[in-house]
């Protein structure tokens, strides 16, 4: 994906969450179950830091991870 086509998903996906989310906000922009979006988290499909004991990811790595799968599934 080029950086300007990144760039414009970053502005029209997920307006209302901040630019590094949690596990319970990744929770909801995906409409996911907790084991999930720990699952997710923890296999690498979606790139996270664990800072203590939570994981905060990058929205960017988030809308990354949903145009993966949009490409995956045509």
């Amino acid at each position: 994906m080029k950086k300007s086509e990144l760039k414009e998903l970053y502005q029209m996906m997920f307006p209302d969450y901040p630019d590094i989310v949690n596990i319970t906000q990744l929770q909801t922009m995906l409409s996911i179950s907790r084991r999930l979006a720990y699952k997710l988290v923890d296999d690498g499909y979606i790139k996270a830091i664990k800072i203590s004991n939570t994981f905060k990811i990058p929205k960017v790595n988030v809308i990354e991870f949903v145009m993966d799968q949009n490409t995956n599934s045509n």
